[in-house]
């Protein structure tokens, strides 16, 4: 697996390809885009890449109003789903059953659409811009745990709450005048994260190491680069973290206007 700064590195680079690439698209004129029709200035959007990656419950649908010429203002709400945990079975640990997957998602930004480098107003074009994200994920795991001291299954409550502060930059493309495809290419920013575990059974110290190493091995998976890590120092019941880190994001929406 890649580490931390190589896969930041790799990401940097692809947005760097992608956006060169854009930048040649967003010069030329889809059909139907001369200045002189109907001005709209709302759209609603949904999110494609989040279903690819997280699974098909996470759901966020958009709305983009313009402000000003070459500034608009958008909020996304919707469901979240925790990715399912999948990867491992030996005879000491396994996962049973997963259940409760759920979650929300908000998120806002506001745009600024480079005047000098766009030949239309918004929302056409590439822009820059703040945006702040919020997410909440929870799943309900039961583990087959046989080891030397414990042999039985073991259920446990997951709750992942994220904050997301950053800059974006992005290209949104309009055809027709209608339809709208926007892509965030490179969003640097920090993710603060807090993470807590709730286990229906008490353990030994060395068998809730061993189910907690795996289960930080199986969140790394799902959310690569960061610095989620569950453990159980201080904590009785309930296993705690908070955590931050930087991290990068892409998202694809497909809209339509009005």
């Amino acid at each position: 697996m890649l580490t931390k700064a190589k896969q930041i590195t790799v990401s940097v680079l692809r947005a760097m390809i992608l956006v060169s690439t854009i930048t040649a698209l967003s010069s030329v004129q889809c059909y139907g885009q001369a200045d002189t029709v109907k001005v709209l200035k709302n759209t609603i959007r949904v999110n494609i890449t989040n279903p690819m990656i997280f699974g098909w419950k996470f759901n966020v649908i958009g709305y983009e109003r313009v402000i000003k010429d070459y500034q608009t203002a958008s909020i996304s709400f919707g469901r979240t789903a925790f990715p399912k945990l999948t990867g491992f079975d030996t005879d000491s640990l396994g996962i049973t059953e997963q259940l409760n997957d759920n979650g929300i998602n908000l998120s806002l930004d506001y745009r600024f659409y480079l005047k000098n480098e766009n030949r239309h107003k918004a929302p056409r074009g590439i822009y820059l811009g703040p945006y702040y994200g919020f997410n909440t994920f929870s799943r309900d795991i039961t583990w087959n745990l046989n080891t030397e001291t414990f042999t039985g299954e073991v259920k446990s409550d997951i709750d992942l709450t994220a904050h997301l502060i950053g800059a974006q930059m992005g290209v949104q493309f309009i055809f027709w005048n209608r339809v709208s495809l926007d892509m965030i290419v490179m969003g640097p920013g920090w993710w603060y994260f807090n993470m807590k575990t709730k286990f229906d059974t008490s353990l030994t110290a060395e068998d809730e190491e061993m189910l907690l190493e795996k289960l930080n091995e199986m969140l790394l998976e799902k959310f690569p680069g960061s610095d989620i890590m569950i453990t159980g120092e201080g904590f009785d019941a309930t296993r705690s973290s908070w955590t931050s880190t930087a991290m990068l994001r892409y998202i694809i929406t497909v809209g339509f206007r009005f």
